[in-house]
């Protein structure tokens, strides 16, 4: 069932968006998951819930994102990927979608200094190709900048599609001169856009729907899944915790027999 957020303490970038705030539901010495994966939905709905143009609706989710960014690298998530532009979004209104592109290279643009700092890696997920121009420099720039971080992993999925991206892999598998008969999961593994990264533990998305969005399909064979009513404006740092606790009371079992993740193992232990 989808979990309904609780109070929490977050002022949004309009007025009237304070509610109040309950302690942290993990423990501090809770490992928290190696690879989160968010589908950050419900944009449109926040706006129009408050009368205002959906373009505010992404300006405030740009900062739910820093706040998820910041809340990520002080519990120590190795990798973060943000669903941020699929490809079946060029399809919504053309002012929308440059709109996103131009909030896009603002945002970069400006966290790029506090990325660097921190150590996070940029990478791109998706066909970069066929991005704005303005966006193709600014990712580039900033992803050139951040490689050689020994922190967090940042991955954009931009233009992305989960099916479309195991066709490609098959294809470069093919085209590199690979056989049909030799091609594995593993094999596939490296020719596809997470080439070197690992399958996401947990994936999040927001807004109470109850589906992937063609969304990492290949790497999320054995991911938990959270799914929560909050819309991604109003998710904060406190509920990417709550989404931790509750990937932690679960049992990976991976097709096998009961089987707890070690940070799980440890929790339950109590070590």
């Amino acid at each position: 069932m989808p979990r309904r957020r609780r109070d929490i303490f977050f002022c949004g970038p309009f007025p009237g968006e304070c509610t109040v705030q309950e302690p942290s539901p993990i423990s501090p010495e809770l490992r928290p998951p190696g690879h989160i994966a968010v589908i950050m939905d419900g944009n449109g709905r926040w706006a129009e819930q408050r009368g205002l143009p959906r373009t505010e609706g992404h300006r405030a989710g740009t900062e739910a994102a820093r706040g998820v960014v910041e809340e990520s690298l002080a519990l120590g998530v190795e990798f973060l990927t943000l669903y941020a532009f699929s490809k079946e979004n060029w399809s919504r209104p053309a002012d929308e979608v440059g709109f996103l592109f131009d909030l896009l290279v603002s945002f970069v643009t400006r966290e790029l200094p506090e990325l660097e700092k921190r150590g996070v890696r940029l990478r791109v997920l998706g066909e970069e190709r066929d991005l704005p121009f303005a966006a193709r420099r600014t990712l580039r720039h900033a992803c050139a900048r951040t490689a050689r971080g020994d922190g967090m992993g940042l991955n954009l999925a931009l233009n992305y599609s989960g099916r479309e991206e195991i066709v490609r892999a098959c294809r470069l598998f093919l085209d590199a001169g690979g056989a049909p008969a030799d091609l594995t999961p593993e094999k596939m593994r490296d020719y596809m856009y997470t080439a070197g990264l690992p399958d996401p533990d947990l994936v999040i998305r927001t807004s109470g729907e109850l589906r992937l969005s063609n969304f990492l399909l290949f790497q999320t064979a054995y991911s938990e899944l959270y799914f929560t009513n909050t819309l991604w404006p109003d998710f904060t740092p406190r509920e990417l915790r709550e989404a931790i606790a509750d990937f932690h009371s679960r049992s990976r079992r991976f097709g096998g027999v009961e089987a707890l993740c070690p940070a799980s193992r440890a929790y339950r232990s109590g070590a």
